[in-house]
């Protein structure tokens, strides 16, 4: 079994690299805070844009909020302009953040087109003056995130994280994909090795880890140094902290009881509401609620029924009645095999 160590970032310890993946419009404070509770080694903000950051719109400073229990914090930024990043960079680490992470991986077409995300792995020359600038800017551990590069012709990506390092980047993650790529096919795991061995600092694998047996395999293929997950931890909160054991050794704990993950939707959906506001927050929460209840008995027909809802007080009551259910049905099972 492949087996994980602590890692340095800069003057920091990563004493379980094993890391939530920073997702625009899923990874805000309450998921990461429900995340870090159960047990994760690093959580990322959300990608913020770098100019929203100096602007610092209302939307910027949500991503950029934090709550105490996930520190140290990683801040992630994109952009384009070297010395607009590197302003918000400084912004960011004046406001308390232990890690700026710079994103050239993100595939997203508005992002791209703004020649910022994976773009930059076409525009080698932009993307090593953005991280100079960045490095140069701040005191504390600069990181990137990046893919293989923009397609399969051009997989730059060893290439870049040399540069990267020799500017002083101190931890380099690679999501197994080209830009082209998209989220379509399966991550290439195998290929992250080439930038292990291109670099001594430490590199992290990312794509498509939704399980123990994932994240074990992505390490065997890339050498990786830890695994960053992402899509695979959409309603398991808990996915992070089972891997962290598994892949150091430890008992791996059970899937929560079904009344606990009742509990963990319930206050994952109050922390939104109070996060964004009824409104928002009941729309942003639908996606949540589907992911959670997805493979469980008739969620199908819960799903379709709650998304018509626009109060969060009949939310609730749809959710209560829905695990309610589930758990008197688990109970008269369990006593009958009894």
């Amino acid at each position: 079994m492949t087996r994980i160590h602590p890692i340095p970032i800069g003057p920091l310890t990563l004493d379980m690299p094993v890391i939530l993946a920073p997702m625009t419009g899923v990874t805000d404070r309450p998921f990461r805070t429900l995340v870090k509770r159960f047990g994760a080694g690093l959580t990322v903000t959300e990608m913020i844009a770098s100019e929203a950051m100096i602007r610092e719109t209302r939307q910027s400073l949500q991503k950029a909020a934090w709550d105490a229990s996930e520190e140290p914090v990683s801040m992630q930024l994109a952009g384009c302009d070297p010395e607009r990043i590197a302003e918000a960079a400084k912004l960011n680490e004046g406001m308390g953040a232990a890690i700026i992470d710079i994103n050239m991986g993100c595939p997203v077409k508005k992002v791209v087109n703004g020649h910022a995300g994976s773009a930059l792995m076409r525009e080698p020359d932009l993307a090593r003056r953005i991280i100079e600038a960045t490095v140069k800017a701040v005191k504390v551990p600069v990181t990137l995130k990046m893919r293989m590069g923009w397609d399969h012709a051009s997989l730059n990506a060893p290439e870049l994280a040399r540069v990267a390092e020799d500017l002083g980047i101190q931890l380099i993650t690679v999501h197994g994909r080209t830009r082209c790529q998209l989220y379509s096919g399966s991550a290439d795991w195998a290929f992250i090795r080439q930038v292990k061995d291109a670099v001594k600092v430490p590199v992290i694998a990312n794509g498509d880890i939704c399980s123990i047996a994932d994240a074990e395999m992505a390490l065997e293929q890339s050498g990786a140094d830890g695994v960053m997950i992402g899509r695979g931890a959409y309603g398991k909160p808990w996915l992070i902290a089972q891997v962290m054991a598994a892949l150091t050794g430890r008992p791996v704990p059970a899937d929560p009881a079904l009344a606990e993950q009742h509990a963990v939707v319930r206050e994952h959906y109050a922390m939104m509401l109070d996060l964004y506001g009824e409104v928002i927050g009941v729309n942003l929460a639908r996606k949540h609620l589907g992911w959670y209840t997805k493979g469980l008995h008739d969620s199908g027909l819960f799903r379709n029924e709650v998304n018509k809802l626009g109060s969060p007080v009949a939310v609730l009551d749809m959710v209560d009645r829905f695990y309610a259910a589930l758990i008197a049905h688990d109970t008269d099972t369990t006593a009958l095999a009894a």
